[in-house]
């Protein structure tokens, strides 16, 4: 079953139109990977698809359910969490931070502390539970994030260059991290990124966004090694410059 079902969907910031993607489905329970120079409108895309932006034209299905006209609803929000390349930390210890969500929907505090800290544990920072989080480096910063948004386990998380920038151990933490959510949580991942190894190492699914337009989306091995547009095929090898 399709996770989303885009058709026609056009987001515009004044006279400039970043997003304009004629067909794209996302089917559930696959790590994809999102490919494309800056500007492309990569990030734009996500908070799309994370219902913070409204396209200007077109359907945005989420589960076969229009969203794009029926705002911000409560109950479909909450199947998704979205990661940014450079998270906030809230003042308060790591495990506070990793709670917040669950807080927010009530759960009881004996539950709270009980998930809050597995999840600590399949990030790998239970030693960190009671430091401030705002010390921590930016790969734990990362990982804290990463944990706030699994322990609340949504169907979608969507992810903008969650790695960028940090040392190979953290990204190797991280990329583990990620495989191990959409193994074990069955959830659909999608993330942004400018690693084409990473995209290799991790996606299901590759696509090339470029001035806003789906140019390609393959399974990952054929993405990179058989590349049906010309386009593509100029942006892997590095002798189309964007």
């Amino acid at each position: 079953m399709c996770l989303y079902e885009l058709d026609g969907v056009v987001k515009k910031y004044g006279d400039r139109t970043i997003v304009n993607v004629k067909k794209l489905n996302i089917n559930k329970n696959k790590i994809y990977a999102v490919l494309g120079p800056n500007g492309a409108g990569k990030s734009t895309l996500l908070r799309l698809l994370n219902l913070l932006e409204r396209p200007d034209h077109g359907s945005l299905k989420f589960l076969g359910q229009e969203v794009n006209t029926a705002g911000r609803r409560l109950d479909i929000v909450r199947q998704m969490c979205m990661v940014f390349q450079k998270p906030h930390m809230f003042r308060a210890t790591v495990l506070e931070n990793v709670a917040y969500g669950l807080k927010l929907r009530g759960k009881s505090t004996g539950e709270i502390k009980k998930l809050s800290e597995e999840m600590l544990s399949v990030v790998g920072l239970s030693h960190f539970s009671k430091s401030p989080a705002y010390k921590l480096s930016g790969g734990e910063s990362q990982r804290v994030a990463i944990a706030r948004a699994l322990v609340l386990r949504p169907k979608l998380l969507l992810l903008d260059e969650p790695t960028s920038n940090l040392d190979p151990n953290n990204v190797n933490i991280i990329e583990d991290i990620i495989r191990f959510s959409q193994r074990e949580y069955g959830m659909t991942v999608i993330i942004v990124t400018h690693n084409f190894f990473q995209a290799k190492r991790l996606s299901d699914e590759t696509l090339l966004l470029l001035d806003g337009k789906v140019i390609e989306k393959n399974n990952t091995p054929d993405f990179f090694n058989n590349p049906q547009d010309e386009r593509t095929k100029g942006f892997l090898d590095g002798t189309m410059v964007y």
